[in-house]
């Protein structure tokens, strides 16, 4: 059976969100570049806290920060909206 929770779906839409944005640099591809340094520090200090290297702090990082940076995108272009009208 699929085991669907939150973070399974949240990172198909990462995915879909990054394929469609493919062209030009924007906020979504940074919040990625973002998610993905903010979680390796994180997972670091779990290293050092808990028993081992926790890899699913590093993948839900990168999906907050690919959500972060899609919110910013659309924000822009609801300013540049706003001011051509």
């Amino acid at each position: 059976m699929l085991d669907l929770n939150v973070w399974t779906i949240f990172g198909g839409i990462s995915i879909v969100l990054l394929i469609l944005f493919w062209k030009k640099k924007n906020a979504i591809w940074g919040g990625l570049t973002i998610g993905i340094i903010v979680g390796f520090l994180i997972a670091i200090v779990y290293l050092f806290k808990e028993t081992g290297f926790n890899w699913s702090i590093i993948g839900k990082s990168t999906v907050s920060g690919v959500m972060i940076g899609f919110v910013a995108e659309l924000l822009g272009m609801l300013f540049d909206f706003m001011k051509k009208k």
